[in-house]
């Protein structure tokens, strides 16, 4: 058996995977995020290996499953942080996770030395206080102390890797969320670090996804229910990995949709896509010589889960019962709009000063229209990152959602109205990022022949079909979303 995981934003989901490829159990263990002023977003990196070692105990008591029958443990998990290390492996503070906005000014200095344009040529993405790079430099300009006990810089997924074996390392698609990457060299960015006057040695080797980088060792076993010795595959960032989990691993494979806390949507390339207007950014994908272009939102499903949280606080039916009256109202087409940059905005602006609005408010309006609105700015944000695919030449005919809203039948289907195009709910919604790692753990010890073998991880549950009418109607209104952020962006500065 494999066992993988996925180190997402609120919580360790691990699974069970047979040899066959069938899912046989799943386990999420949570943890905390600390969000505070200023674009502040951290989280204890020692609570991510609690939630690692209580999902595999749990995973192995919930299947009657002995640690001598797992072959291989596998990760994936949250990308663009900073997990700094001391000599001995310990947290010199704690992690910044991706969500984590404070290093504007880091990021101008990095713009100014290398240039925006030549930043995105280098590594696929915007120079922008959301990756790694200009939070380490943060790190150093306002807590020197910590900084100057740094030895290693890590992400999520690579310190419980570390952790499990003792071994320092990362994957290209991880190495690809931290703006100190050269897609096209392979290897950590001479120039930015440079740039950032960062040490070469601070950065971790770059391994393949599919390298095992060691076996699990006598005190992790112990800590973890593991057998000692057992082998541990590098794995991934979520975004690539879920991508590998929906299945999509070659250009033909079609788009896909990840809503969780973050959403995007994202397609697999033989190349890196540069788009003119720098909306989208490219990942390394976790198949060798594959890429990733994609188009991520800040507050996809976090917008969602606010909504919630505000308007029916402490209801236990409260999701069920705000999604079923927003199907039976509208937003957009009464004039109201929702702005879903609560953590400021990667895709399409790259902004870390967007803030959310309600825009259109009448006294009509009440906690339906809000909730609709809430899930169509969602639906327009992400429509514009599908026609940055469209306007380069990459043809968007379908898109497979996972992740967990997209358990949501009327998401999926205000989704396919306002993109025009089929969407479809496949039946890992949950999983799919840390089935993927599965499927990367299987390949790397020799389960498993190819990535191919992800056809086999999930089917299509459900199609919503777009209503060609209601899209056509879609179409002004979001180039009234989009006109009511240009309007506002110079007050979001102000702010």
């Amino acid at each position: 058996m494999i066992i993988s995981h996925d180190l997402g934003t609120t919580g360790d989901k691990a699974t069970l995977v047979s040899l066959e490829g069938k899912l046989l159990a799943a386990v999420t263990c949570p943890y905390a995020t600390d969000f505070g002023p200023r674009g502040k977003a951290e989280q204890d990196a020692e609570a991510w290996w609690t939630a690692v070692c209580a999902a595999t105990r749990s995973l192995l008591e919930q299947s009657a499953t002995d640690a001598g029958e797992v072959e291989v443990v596998s990760f994936s998990g949250q990308m663009m942080g900073a997990v700094l290390l001391d000599g001995a492996g310990s947290p010199v503070r704690p992690a910044i996770i991706w969500a984590d906005t404070r290093s504007v000014a880091e990021t101008a200095t990095l713009v100014e030395r290398v240039g925006m344009e030549r930043g995105y040529a280098i590594t696929g993405h915007r120079l922008n206080p959301t990756y790694s790079l200009s939070k380490i430099v943060w790190v150093r300009e306002h807590e020197p102390e910590a900084f100057s006990r740094a030895q290693r810089v890590l992400l999520a997924k690579d310190f419980v890797a570390y952790r499990l074996t003792g071994v320092l390392a990362t994957d290209p698609s991880d190495a690809s969320s931290t703006n100190a990457y050269d897609q096209a060299a392979g290897d950590w960015s001479a120039e930015l670090l440079e740039a950032a006057a960062l040490p070469r040695s601070l950065f971790p080797d770059v391994v393949a996804s599919t390298a095992v980088i060691g076996t699990v060792t006598a005190e992790a076993a112990g800590a973890s229910g593991l057998r000692a010795g057992t082998p541990v595959v590098m794995g991934g960032g979520d975004g690539p990995m879920g991508a590998l989990g929906a299945g999509i691993i070659a250009p033909e494979s079609g788009a896909y949709a990840y809503l969780g806390s973050s959403s995007w949507v994202s397609v697999a390339a033989d190349a890196p896509l540069h788009d003119p207007q720098m909306r989208s950014m490219t990942f390394n994908h976790v198949v060798p010589g594959r890429y990733v272009p994609t188009a991520t939102m800040q507050a996809g499903g976090a917008s969602l889960e606010w909504v919630v949280e505000t308007l029916a606080p402490g209801q236990g039916d409260r999701y069920r019962r705000l999604l079923a009256e927003a199907a039976d109202v509208q937003a957009s087409e009464d004039g109201l709009y929702f702005l879903p940059h609560l953590l400021g905005e990667r895709s399409p602006y790259w902004n870390p000063a967007a803030r959310a609005v309600f825009a259109g408010l009448g006294r009509h309006h009440g906690p339906a229209h809000l909730t609709r609105a809430v899930l169509e700015g969602v639906a327009f944000n992400l429509y514009t990152g599908l026609l940055a695919f469209v306007q380069n030449g990459i043809a968007i005919t379908a898109v497979d959602a996972i992740g967990g809203a997209a358990n949501s039948a009327l998401l999926l289907q205000i989704f396919a109205d306002v993109w025009g195009v089929p969407v479809t709910r496949r039946d890992l919604v949950d999983e799919a990022t840390a089935v993927g790692a599965a499927i990367v753990g299987g390949v790397g010890v020799g389960i498993f022949e190819d990535f191919a073998v992800a056809g086999r991880f999930s089917s299509e549950l459900t199609t919503q079909h777009p209503d060609l009418a209601r899209h056509e109607r879609y179409g002004p209104e979001h180039a009234l979303f989009l006109e009511a952020y240009r309007r506002l962006e110079p007050w979001f500065d102000r702010l």
